[in-house]
């Protein structure tokens, strides 16, 4: 381990990195780093770590300043917070898109590592970038510290891999606090996919009622997609299936509003152009969000694209029917910095994940958790959420219809009312 510190306004920022097996089960294999910041204020040294991780899955960790994340703040005043990059992200050891040429044909996708792999190696690589081994790399982070226990921020995917950590490693947990992120457990994933469309589509009506014109606004511009008419400003051509994805935006706040103002804007104009580029959920700059974002509902089964199989037929005949983290196989196809990842995304969807959570054992965690359960959140559906917090004896969940799934980043009074609930300071 090696470590370098920093002094911000406010905050003392501790850089650690690691060296981590890419496989914990074969740690004599190959290696990775890992990264982490830990944040501290002035006067809390002392102060117990609360790890925060992040949603995703392919994000890094916020950079942290004394006044963002908007919630650090808060956090700061009974925590050392740390940050970690979650493997394959940020200053972890990262997946590159790196682009070669082979004797047998078209570019492939590398990971950070030498140039040469198969596909299939390349897709065995991404495999050990899951909830699973980011939670044995947090571990390794823990005892680098020397806490014998942290309390874990689980922020949606961060809440997912919060749930692996509750059902592997109970004893590190002095505590854990999950906003938009109590996932499934023992659901097919395809009932997940099918359920969300269900919620994609009341929100797409609740959307239109609110804006009405944009009904058609919304046809037309799907209309010029199949024409080939819309672009972005790298070249790429967006079909009508890619651009139903900019419907993930009414699954956040302000997303609808956002929305609203792109649908205004000229489909010919830069603007437009720049702006639908930023709004489009699975892009080049964050490729292990598309490559891996099936897997993490993933609990022991294969994928398979379950997105494009469960989409309804009211949806597929009417293109105003918005979709939200709604996967489509064709983006590989259609994103230039995603398609040298196609052939990887398929092995990926074909590829037999492992058990993330084990019932039994979360039944007889003892560690107090507290949950925000958002109503209508658009990716974990609320009601799965609730058979899951039942499962845990000492979940305190709180079901609000006041925040979309970006609660944690919207307002304070979000971590503020958990962490009172998990201390027992706030009831529900």
């Amino acid at each position: 381990m090696r470590t370098t510190t920093e002094n911000l306004p406010g905050l003392t920022i501790t850089n650690l990195w690691l060296d981590a097996p890419l496989d914990h089960r074969h740690p004599e294999a190959e290696t990775i780093e890992v990264f982490a910041r830990v944040a501290t204020a002035e006067g809390g040294a002392d102060k117990p770590y609360m790890v925060f991780l992040q949603g995703g899955p392919g994000f890094e960790a916020p950079r942290p300043t004394a006044d963002t994340p908007s919630w650090l703040s808060r956090i700061l005043r009974e925590y050392q917070v740390v940050m970690l990059d979650q493997r394959g992200t940020g200053r972890s050891t990262p997946v590159g898109v790196q682009m070669r040429r082979s004797a047998s044909g078209p570019a492939a996708a590398v990971t950070g590592r030498p140039a040469g792999r198969s596909v299939a190696d390349q897709a065995d690589y991404l495999t050990h970038l899951r909830a699973d081994e980011i939670v044995n790399d947090a571990e390794r982070v823990r005892e680098a510290l020397g806490a014998k226990t942290w309390t874990v921020l689980g922020q949606s995917f961060g809440g997912f891999t919060t749930l692996h950590y509750l059902s592997t490693h109970p004893e590190s947990l002095a505590g854990a606090v999950i906003t938009g992120g109590l996932s499934a457990v023992g659901r097919p994933i395809d009932d997940i996919y099918a359920a969300t469309w269900q919620i994609m589509i009341d929100k797409s009506e609740a959307y239109y009622r609110r804006f009405p014109g944009d009904r058609d606004r919304v046809r037309e511009l799907s209309g010029y997609c199949a024409a080939g008419e819309i672009t972005l400003p790298n070249g790429d051509v967006v079909s009508p299936a890619r651009f139903r994805t900019v419907g993930h935006k009414l699954g956040l706040q302000p997303g609808a509003e956002q929305l609203h103002y792109l649908l205004g804007l000229d489909h010919r104009s830069s603007a437009f152009s720049h702006d639908l580029a930023a709004m489009l959920p699975f892009e080049g700059r964050n490729p292990l969000y598309a490559v891996l974002h099936e897997s993490s509902y993933a609990d022991g089964v294969i994928t398979g694209w379950s997105a494009d199989r469960t989409m309804p037929d009211r949806v597929r005949e009417d293109v105003t029917l918005l979709g939200g983290e709604h996967l489509h196989r064709s983006v590989f196809a259609e994103d230039a910095a995603l398609a040298a990842f196609a052939e990887v995304a398929d092995v990926i969807a074909d590829h037999q994940w492992n058990q993330l959570y084990f019932p039994e054992r979360l039944a007889q965690v003892d560690v107090p958790v507290a949950a925000s359960v958002y109503y209508a959140d658009a990716f974990v559906p609320h009601e799965f959420s609730m058979e899951t917090a039942a499962l845990l004896p000492n979940c305190r969940a709180w079901v609000t219809s006041e925040y979309e799934h970006n609660g944690l980043r919207m307002d304070n009074a979000v971590i503020d009312h958990l962490l009172g609930l998990l201390k027992g300071r706030r009831w529900l």
